[in-house]
């Protein structure tokens, strides 16, 4: 069952999670659906978003920070130098709709 903050939670990702381009379809919103490796958001979309999730279901931002999530990853204009992926913790809209439900930020 979908409580109201839950409901309220997926709404407001909608707008962000797109469709698909050749059936039109909604992408299913979970509780498990991951910002950037789901609906491949980045870091500066992710960040408004959380401004306005913080803003809109009053949830004190505590110690969130973007870059744990998108981490700062060097450029290098050289071709043949590979950069290791920077291993992330998952960033999901359960901890959205977990967060509002307690008012804070549960996550560092």
């Amino acid at each position: 069952m979908v409580d109201d903050i839950e409901q309220r939670i997926y709404e407001f990702v909608r707008p962000y999670a797109g469709t698909y381009i050749f059936n039109i379809k909604k992408m299913e919103l979970t509780r498990d659906t991951d910002f950037d490796t789901d609906l491949n958001l980045e870091d500066v979309e992710v960040e408004d978003l959380m401004n306005d999730f913080f803003e809109t279901f009053n949830v004190d931002k505590g110690n969130f920070k973007i870059e744990t999530y998108y981490p700062h990853v060097p450029f290098s204009w050289n071709p043949f130098k590979k950069t290791e992926p920077v291993p992330v913790p998952d960033f999901t809209i359960g901890m959205l709709i977990e967060s509002a439900k307690a008012g804070k930020w549960l996550y560092d």
